[in-house]
């Protein structure tokens, strides 16, 4: 499978909810980034992208990642990707609102051996939490503003 290829079914993970494909795709030492403002901003291992995965579909059941570009050279491959889903799950502790999010993503991705070995992720949290509807005084506690 090219580097490309492997993102790609990096996103179908995340698209399913198919655990069992993680071993195929992300390497047992992962370690991911995400922006110093997110709730979770570093994960690590296999066990790390079983909570994403989780946490982030049952949250949003109907979450998905669309592909707009891939591309790459050697061991880098860059993702934009527009992610939606429907808030149906606790979220940051955020009770279900019945909300669509659309956020927009790119991710570096480092390979090795066949599979993913890091990743830095940046997108819009603040946008993310104003689209759930919540309020200024809760963004600023989470914010810590």
């Amino acid at each position: 499978m090219s580097n490309i290829d492997l993102v790609k079914a990096l996103h179908q993970i995340w698209n399913t909810g198919d655990l069992a494909l993680i071993d195929s795709v992300y390497a047992h030492d992962f370690l991911a980034h995400w922006p110093a403002s997110s709730e979770v901003p570093e994960r690590r291992g296999i066990e790390g992208i079983h909570f994403g995965v989780k946490r982030i579909r049952i949250a949003f059941p109907d979450w998905h990642e669309k592909v707009l570009d891939v591309f790459g050279s050697g061991d880098r491959i860059a993702s934009r990707y527009v992610s939606t889903g429907t808030h149906k799950g606790t979220f940051w502790g955020i009770e279900p609102t019945g909300r669509r999010i659309e956020i927009q993503e790119i991710s570096i991705f480092r390979i090795a051996h066949e599979r993913i070995v890091e990743q830095w992720c940046m997108f819009d949290d603040l946008a993310r939490l104003q689209q759930l509807g919540v309020s200024a005084d809760y963004l600023r506690g989470v914010l810590k503003i």
